[in-house]
């Protein structure tokens, strides 16, 4: 016998600047699909908050292996916003400075600061510290003047599986050159993937990121997540 959770509820489909976005209900869980392809749910966020804490901790441990003491009120930027818990986790952490996220997309803008996401996000997005920029990523890191400790990517499933081609741009040595323009002294690269990337590797070290590593990141069902990691090379 079917129930009412067997298929999705849309909630909200939308065409934006890179194709069309949805946000549906599914067994009690909240998802973001775009153009067909699955991309997050409210199932978990384990992924997304280690992603903010493996962050931390290196650019804690690069500060001590200068012989330095934790830098005060590190600046994080956040590549996408996805279902929040990434900025949730972050904002929840007083040790972080200034939070900037990036979202190239304005549905999930919308969700989240007058939609079914706020249940996630409305108290990380009243904190003083955080501000939401609509912006496309690889673009953003291309312009911006602004400078940042660390670095948090989450846009895609992955350096080797993109959710446009256009995105594939950031994990080149070009867009990884970007990323290293924008981040200060002994800052912090961290990209989440659904699987490991030795491919992705070797472009962050030949682009002179150091102490390149990746940390698998266990999840409830199926093979582990991962973070890439390394510390900028300026």
């Amino acid at each position: 016998m079917s129930t009412p959770y067997d298929i999705p509820e849309v909630l909200d489909r939308r065409e934006g600047p890179y194709g069309e976005v949805v946000l549906r209900s599914h067994g009690g869980l909240l998802q973001i699909i775009a153009n067909g392809c699955f991309l997050m749910d409210t199932s978990d966020g384990r992924s997304e908050r280690r992603l903010v804490d493996a962050a931390l901790a290196a650019l804690e441990d690069a500060d001590a292996r200068a012989g330095l003491a934790p830098r005060r009120g590190p600046h994080l930027l956040i590549g996408g916003l996805g279902v929040g818990f990434s900025l949730a986790h972050a904002a929840a952490d007083p040790r972080w400075g200034r939070i900037t996220v990036v979202e190239r997309e304005p549905a999930v803008i919308d969700w989240h600061c007058s939609g079914p996401l706020a249940v996630l996000s409305a108290e990380a997005l009243a904190d003083s510290r955080t501000r939401i920029v609509e912006a496309d990523l690889v673009a953003y890191v291309n312009e911006t003047s602004d400078t940042f400790d660390a670095l948090c990517l989450d846009i895609d499933n992955g350096p080797d599986w993109t959710v446009t081609d256009g995105n594939g741009g950031l994990y080149s040595p070009a867009g990884l050159a970007s990323c290293a323009r924008v981040l200060r002294s002994r800052g912090v690269l961290a990209v989440w993937s659904a699987k490991p990337s030795p491919e992705f590797e070797g472009t962050m070290r030949n682009a002179g990121f150091q102490r390149v590593r990746t940390e698998e990141i266990p999840v409830a069902r199926g093979v582990p997540d991962v973070v890439h990691l390394g510390i900028g090379p300026g």
